[in-house]
């Protein structure tokens, strides 16, 4: 098939366009590189486009012969949403709707759709069914809730056929290090504590070491960057069919708290990750794990390198590469 892949030099985004062209795929990608690096697309032809370009994304269309698009493109600093709401309907909601009318206009109705666990909010369940009650709490969720609405909205109207998937914690890197995470600026635990370990003046601040966790920090559910990506390949046989919409899960469903990510860095890269502890951050369950049966009865997908010791490992030798050997 030949995808368009908006956000394709993103983290995740990249890493699927990799995965896309192992299966024979041809990956189009469209980014305005905001926040994505163009080193990162290596797999497919290139379009610095934003979503909110209309008439060019519909002439991309067309010109490529798309038959589906792989919908990565947002902005996902939750900090940020709180602090600035409007950047967040404004480009994730609105420019997901300029998208979906480009989609319509060319004759291309199937999308999956890069949603998040952030739309549970604080959970009711955990580990966290689909079924759960979305109560999003805070702008960066409610925008990614908002466009699952829409696309159920637009599936019943217009035939469109849509796969949301729900992230939980992205980590890790191409195990062929080629791509990997290079966030400006960065927020995830795994390449702060990197930075931690290996730069002088960087220390890792623990948010809140008194939750009612086994030893007292956060725990979450990593899920390995290719994995995700495994889940979007997947996601492409379930969107064949007119007007549907489902939503996954994508996480392993087994929490690791952060002492213990913070352990297995120390291990893997032999240096003490310097730390600092900070109080709890509004709004962070001491728990977020997924229930992913569906994903794995349905699309037959199964997380193969989520342990810590591969994420760490992967996550480890990228940032060796990338932000020191230069």
């Amino acid at each position: 098939m030949r995808i368009l892949v908006t956000g394709g030099a993103g983290y995740v985004g990249s890493h699927t366009c990799k995965l896309l062209a192992s299966q024979g795929h041809v990956p189009v990608v469209v980014d305005s590189l905001v926040y994505g690096h163009e080193w990162a697309v290596q797999w497919g032809p290139f379009y610095k486009l934003d979503i909110f370009e209309k008439e060019k994304i519909v002439e991309v269309l067309k010109k490529e012969k798309i038959e589906a698009v792989l919908h990565f493109a947002a902005f996902a600093y939750v900090g940020e949403s709180v602090k600035n709401p409007y950047k967040y309907y404004h480009n994730n909601v609105l420019g997901t709707m300029s998208l979906l009318e480009a989609m319509k206009e060319a004759g291309v109705l199937k999308i999956v759709f890069s949603s998040t666990c952030a739309t549970y909010g604080e959970p009711e369940i955990v580990p966290i069914p689909e079924n759960c009650t979305q109560s999003p709490i805070n702008p960066y969720g409610h925008s990614k809730l908002m466009v699952e609405t829409i696309l159920q909205d637009y599936a019943r109207a217009y035939g469109l056929s849509a796969v949301c998937l729900r992230y939980f914690n992205a980590c890790g890197a191409d195990v062929d290090l080629q791509i990997g995470e290079a966030h400006n600026p960065e927020t995830h635990l795994i390449p702060l504590a990197l930075q931690a370990a290996y730069e002088e003046d960087k220390s890792l601040t623990i948010f809140g070491t008194d939750y009612e966790t086994e030893d007292g920090t956060c725990i979450r559910d990593y899920i390995h960057v290719m994995d995700l990506a495994a889940a979007h390949v997947l996601a492409l046989s379930r969107i064949q069919k007119n007007g549907i919409f489902e939503a996954y899960n994508v996480g392993t469903g087994n929490g690791l708290s952060v002492f213990q990510i913070v352990s297995a860095i120390e291990k893997i890269a032999k240096r003490q990750v310097k730390r600092t502890l900070g109080l709890r951050r509004a709004g962070d369950p001491p728990r977020l794990i997924a229930n992913s049966e569906r994903a794995f009865k349905e699309l037959g997908w199964k997380p193969v390198f989520s342990d810590v010791e591969n994420i760490i490992a992967t996550a480890h030798g990228w940032h060796v590469k990338h932000f020191l050997k230069k």
